[in-house]
């Protein structure tokens, strides 16, 4: 459950060299990544990472705090690769797309916490996930003060749109081979220009 999450931190804070705690961090990354969260084993992570599961709950008293940590940096990260613009929506729907393309492990990663523990908790600005959402909306609250963006959207209306759209591609995986067999332009290129496009119809870059 997700309260568990923000009901627990680790028992203690690691120095950032502590070489253990980053092997059991990237072996869950890549264990939650291919299994979710209900489905990840937390004696294969210990495995993974050369240790044992009593020192991974060391750090993390939860198999869900665990997920929490990873998916906090890894939101961290994207927000610092894509770097959201609200005067360049199209601009910023291109950075997400060529990211998650790049990295398609990590879409998963978070669409995994999105499926499992998406009704599991009201709103909560203490959770990294709606943290990096509240920010993006109040970003875009000032933009439409600013001139730079329709009032006339919600600016949650706005980022949903945005993000689905530039994400499309990588929700719906099945639609690759088609793509290179059926589209006019069968490259990645065509479809991220198409992503572009279709965010700046909606929501044209400020000038």
């Amino acid at each position: 459950m997700i309260e568990s999450i923000h009901a627990h931190r680790p028992t203690e804070e690691p120095a950032p060299s502590d070489s253990t705690r980053e092997r059991i961090v990237a072996a869950a990354k890549a264990e939650f990544s291919r299994h979710g969260i209900a489905g990840a084993r937390v004696d294969r992570i210990a495995k993974e990472a050369r240790t044992s599961k009593e020192r991974v709950y060391a750090y993390f008293r939860s198999k869900e705090m665990l997920y929490a940590f990873i998916v906090g940096r890894e939101l961290a990260v994207v927000a610092n690769a894509t770097r959201m613009d609200p005067a360049d929506l199209p601009g910023y729907a291109g950075r997400l797309f060529d990211y998650f393309t790049g990295h398609p492990e990590h879409f998963r990663l978070i669409s995994w916490g999105r499926l499992e523990l998406a009704e599991a908790a009201p709103s909560d600005p203490d959770d990294p996930t709606q943290a990096a959402v509240f920010h993006k909306i109040d970003q875009l609250r000032e933009a439409q003060k600013a001139g730079q963006l329709d009032p006339a959207w919600d600016p949650v209306d706005v980022l949903a749109l945005v993000n689905q759209i530039a994400t499309a591609w990588s929700n719906q995986p099945e639609l690759h081979p088609i793509a290179a067999e059926q589209a006019r332009d069968p490259n990645a290129a065509a479809r991220r220009a198409a992503v572009v496009d279709a965010v700046q119809r909606l929501f044209p870059a400020s000038t």
